[in-house]
């Protein structure tokens, strides 16, 4: 926190206060009376936070909707007693709007387009898999895993990823997590933001990540492809929670309603094989 109020100060925006909007990863603060979002990281998140500013920075210029960079600053990462500094616009929460499906996977269609015209090098979507794999086989950083449940994770991203690339569908820069949380709703419509896991791969992968009202809804994809896609993402997810040092509130709670959803989704998704 105080890194963040120091680097607003020096940079000429009055900040006498940060308050906590969330902690996890990296801290998230509202510095008043400025009104920054000021985003705080580990220093070895650096590179990271650098492709995230240099993706707005650039979907900007497509007009896609994304949260901006705070215009008032240079748009670049800063440097502070060790931590990476990132400074946004801050968006007051609009409490009478909630994101229609429709709206939410126009959006999504929205910002994939200005994503096809961003040429960066990014992670893939299998380098994600691979750091849950290594997570999920590491009982030292998992602790509170059970065997039974560590082999339904592994087994699940090792197959699923397998299928997916097997696939070969057309890939492009995803946000790589567009879920709800990651989504603001303005007065002006609906922003995407947290593209700290921005990574290549289909669409699908994106997609899977929304509500299933709001992809069903999105247009043009493989709706075969789109469910082992969302049962990745739930392997996915459930990977993140049951390591010891996740900060979420409620993550374990999480990480076992996940788990369940997984084999109810395997098994839905074995029976539709079946059928076929």
């Amino acid at each position: 926190m105080r890194a963040a109020v120091s680097t607003a100060s020096a940079l000429g925006l009055t900040a006498e206060d940060a308050v906590v909007l969330n902690d996890s990863n990296r801290i998230a603060l509202h510095l008043r009376p400025c009104d920054v979002l000021a985003r705080v990281a580990p220093m070895a998140t650096r590179q990271v936070a650098e492709l995230e500013v240099e993706i707005v920075r650039r979907l900007a210029e497509t007009e896609s909707p994304v949260a901006s960079l705070d215009p008032r600053v240079e748009p670049r990462v800063y440097e502070r007693d060790g931590f990476v500094v990132t400074l946004w616009t801050y968006y007051r929460p609009v409490s009478d709007r909630d994101a229609v499906p429709a709206e939410y996977a126009h959006a999504l269609e929205r910002l994939h387009a200005g994503m096809q015209c961003v040429d960066l090098a990014a992670p893939h979507f299998t380098d994600r898999v691979a750091e849950a794999q290594s997570l999920v086989g590491d009982p030292a950083r998992t602790p509170d895993l059970r065997d039974a449940d560590r082999e339904l994770l592994s087994s699940t991203l090792r197959t699923l990823a397998s299928a997916i690339a097997k696939r070969d569908a057309a890939e492009q820069l995803l946000h790589g997590e567009p879920h709800p949380g990651n989504v603001l709703a303005t007065r002006g419509g609906l922003l995407f933001t947290d593209f700290e896991t921005c990574c290549r791969g289909p669409v699908e992968f994106d997609v899977a990540h929304a509500p299933e009202a709001v992809s069903a809804r999105y247009p043009h994809v493989d709706r075969d492809l789109l469910r082992e896609c969302r049962i990745l993402t739930l392997a996915l997810v459930a990977s993140w929670r049951w390591d010891r040092d996740d900060r979420l509130p409620n993550g374990s709670r999480m990480g076992t309603e996940l788990l369940g959803q997984i084999r109810a989704a395997l098994a839905r998704h074995l029976s539709q094989h079946d059928r076929l």
